[in-house]
């Protein structure tokens, strides 16, 4: 037996080993964003469950607008649109692939929010659906379709798989938990601006949330099945 065929033989156990756990949490992501995309698109088309407090909700976030949580959420929202964020992705993965000299995770970040940007237009086109009234919006008419939300599932997607790439390599528990709550609060932050900017309804970006975590569960199989989470 070769040397490089018995090193190959004693390192599958120790990859397998790596790959469960993050199998499995590839699968609890797309259960569960599978899960919530699909309740709140059900709730849309029949107006029940969640979608009864979209106006609601909606009307709570005009009605509470003050100076300074509109120049900030207007700036969280401007920087995350689908453009910005584009442009944020690709150099980011650029940067990365310089200074790391690897090809691997910023082919999948990449490969993630081009496929969001895909997901989000297929989903619009297909349920239709309008946003609230134009003169409840900010920061200028938008004629997109509003199910779901772009900018929520652009962000979700960037935040959640850019955090799994980096803490998956490197890191202890601790720093994981802090670093992913950190996503997760980023993500939810930016599906209130789009909320209280008034281009959404609540189930927009409650269903893109759950986009986010499904494409995060794809990515994270994807880069396990490969990689099993070793560098490079």
């Amino acid at each position: 037996m070769t040397p490089a065929i018995s090193t190959h033989l004693r390192a599958a156990p120790a990859l397998k080993l790596r790959q469960r756990p993050l199998f499995l949490w590839a699968g609890i992501l797309l259960v569960a964003g599978d899960a919530i995309f699909w309740l709140m698109f059900a709730a849309v088309l029949s107006e029940t469950g969640l979608a009864t407090l979209d106006g609601a909700v909606h009307s709570f976030m005009v009605d509470s607008r003050s100076p300074l949580p509109t120049a900030i959420l207007t700036a969280v929202s401007t920087v995350t649109s689908p453009l910005w964020l584009t442009i944020i992705g690709v150099a980011v993965a650029a940067a990365w692939a310089v200074r790391k000299k690897e090809l691997w995770r910023p082919a999948v970040l990449v490969g993630a929010m081009a496929f969001a940007v895909i997901l989000s237009a297929v989903v619009r086109q297909d349920v239709g659906r309008s946003g609230p009234p134009s003169s409840d919006v900010l920061l200028g008419p938008d004629d997109a379709l509003s199910f779901p939300s772009g900018h929520t599932l652009g962000a979700g997607i960037f935040a959640l798989v850019l955090t799994y790439l980096v803490v998956s390599r490197s890191g202890s528990r601790a720093t994981a938990v802090l670093a992913f709550t950190g996503a997760a609060l980023l993500t939810l932050v930016v599906a209130c601006s789009r909320i209280y900017l008034g281009y959404h309804w609540l189930t927009d970006v409650v269903a893109s949330l759950g986009l986010a975590l499904g494409v995060t569960g794809i990515a994270v199989f994807v880069d396990a099945a490969r990689h099993g989470g070793r560098r490079g």
